[in-house]
């Protein structure tokens, strides 16, 4: 982790590139922010490698929806004191997503705070009515766990039993006295504060739903996040959270990177394809020595070569402007539950210094330590796709090997993708029964009027709400692009995009690389032979799971 007294201010930060145009997955996930669905609904998003967990409370009434919990876990998960390392979200900017995170959960605050003074004076005041009724609504969430079927009708029944009850009480109950009075208040005063605490929670409702829909039809107004932004010297709160939404636009640009074995790299996908040239380094003329060179003076001549692979003689489009960058890549186990990022002076910043990445590429190329590798990473689709090409050097004793290999990141899982579904019921006319009617339902439901109800006086202590209704629980090591990215095998045109990159990049590499072996006076026509077997083998490329060895 980076130096704590680091100063993350604007004038620190390191400057977005290789993220353009990636809104739509951006967009995807900042909209689970606002979404109403169940919580265990994420879990259709769980991958072979990456399982969400929903941990589930004591009382199912005080269980959070999708967007709250997501919220809430994103935020203390991203933005938290004492956080562990992330994992970059390559096609996307995580800082988005954490903002509209934190404006979803604004937007709830406001309507809790409203919900509180209506618990308080119709619920507190009138507490044994407000108690039976919370009572009434906990057995019918329940219900479902006793009964498989007809729940709906057992619910139903208790409710119904409850409304008769109250009848006869205002009717039978004297009309003299305090107590009498008070109980007929306990009766209607917890109704007058339901009916109310309704429209409150539906304005709500149709806004957080305003802003799912407009995120995904590729529109959507920035986050409004006004607590981050400090309000005087002494606001010691804001700047907390300035400086932590600088640390994560920081992290997010970090030059280190990790692989996890068969996961691949994480935040890059798993490796597809791999293509390796090693040959002895012999000098050109008979008698001679080859001008000394390290592993550094080869990558940097593809570096620059790579940096020019959108031009091309003909004007037919081709490749867009390359993200070429520079990785440090740690191991980590293919279970680890985490990651550590490199520290010390060679570090500012989440940053790899230069002189400590070129001292790596030249020196650690065996046994244990951070290995460097060259890539060059295509943001497509909208940022849906992310295509990553890795080059490596090493030298080990005479011979010289040049590895290409090739890393795909899939499109987030189409789950969050969906907007929001109409809550609507179909019914058959009365006379023209062959016709049907649709009607349109409320957005929040009487069930859903009281779950806001009971947590709206918890929200400022979520520990409690997390003990009482459930969380849910991140994969680790997080980011929050890999692990809820899916197959981009599974696209047609994905995968030929994939496919179709490695032959250029493979061919520029080797080209970069025989002009500075015939500079230093290396015979590169084995080299120049075996390039030109690879250059054909590349053109019947595949996908295969390169990192799961048959062993």
């Amino acid at each position: 982790m980076a130096d704590d007294f680091f100063d993350f201010s604007p004038g620190a930060q390191i400057p977005v590139t290789g993220g353009a145009g990636g809104t739509a997955a951006t967009h995807a996930l900042a909209s689970v922010a606002y979404r109403d669905d169940p919580l265990d609904k994420i879990t259709e998003a769980d991958s072979e490698w990456h399982k969400t967990a929903v941990k589930p409370g004591k009382l199912k009434i005080f269980a959070p929806l999708l967007g709250e919990a997501f919220s809430q876990a994103v935020v203390v998960r991203m933005l938290g004191a004492g956080r562990s390392p992330l994992i970059q979200a390559f096609g996307m900017e995580p800082q988005v997503v954490v903002e509209h995170c934190l404006a979803a959960s604004r937007l709830r605050k406001q309507r809790d705070r409203r919900l509180t003074l209506v618990t308080l004076v119709c619920g507190v005041l009138f507490l044994p009515g407000a108690a039976l009724w919370v009572l009434a609504f906990q057995l019918r969430a329940m219900s479902g766990k006793w009964v498989a079927k007809g729940a709906d009708l057992l619910g139903t029944l208790l409710m119904l039993v409850g409304g008769i009850a109250s009848v006869v009480l205002l009717i039978g109950l004297p009309t003299e006295g305090i107590l009498p009075w008070y109980i007929r208040g306990c009766i209607v005063g917890p109704v007058l504060g339901w009916f109310v605490a309704k429209q409150l929670a539906e304005r709500t409702a149709q806004d957080l739903r305003a802003h799912w829909s407009s995120l995904l039809a590729g529109g959507g107004s920035g986050a409004k996040i006004p607590e981050a932004v400090p309000a005087n010297p002494d606001d010691a709160a804001a700047e907390q959270l300035r400086v932590s939404l600088a640390k994560l636009a920081a992290e997010q640009q970090s030059n280190s990177v990790f692989y996890a074995g068969p996961k691949g790299i994480l935040g890059m996908g798993t490796r597809w394809g791999s293509w390796q040239l090693a040959e002895d380094l012999e000098p050109a003329e008979a008698g001679k020595e080859i001008n000394p060179f390290r592993s550094w003076d080869v990558i940097r001549a593809i570096h620059d070569q790579l940096q020019m692979l959108e031009r091309g003689p003909l004007h037919t489009g081709g490749f867009p402007k390359p993200s070429v960058k520079h990785w440090i890549v740690s191991p980590v186990g293919e279970n680890a539950g985490g990651v550590s990022r490199p520290e010390g002076e060679t570090v500012e910043a989440y940053q790899v210094k230069p002189h400590e990445i070129q001292r790596i590429c030249n020196e650690q190329q065996f046994s244990n330590g951070n290995r460097h590798y060259l890539g060059v990473q295509f943001v497509l689709w909208d940022g849906q796709l992310v295509l990553t090409m890795l080059i490596t050097v090493t030298v080990l004793h005479h011979t010289l090997r040049i590895e290409v290999t090739g890393h795909a990141l899939g499109p987030v899982h189409g789950l969050f993708s969906g907007g929001p579904a109409a809550r609507e019921r179909t019914t058959a006319k009365p006379i023209k029964f062959w016709e049907t009617k649709t009607h349109k339902l409320p957005l929040v439901d009487a069930t859903e009027v009281v779950r806001l109800l009971v947590r709206a006086p918890l929200t400022p202590y979520p520990p409690v709400l997390d003990f009482l209704g459930g969380k849910l629980a991140l994969p680790e090591p997080f980011g929050l692009r890999h692990v809820w990215a899916g197959r981009p095998w599974a696209n047609r045109f994905m995968a030929d995009d994939a496919l179709r990159t490695a032959a250029p990049v493979l061919r520029v590499v080797h080209k970069a690389a025989l002009r500075v072996l015939e500079e230093n006076g290396v015979d590169t026509s084995r080299f120049a032979g075996r390039a030109a077997g690879l250059s054909g083998a590349v053109q019947d490329a595949a996908p295969k799971k390169a990192d799961l060895y048959d062993a």
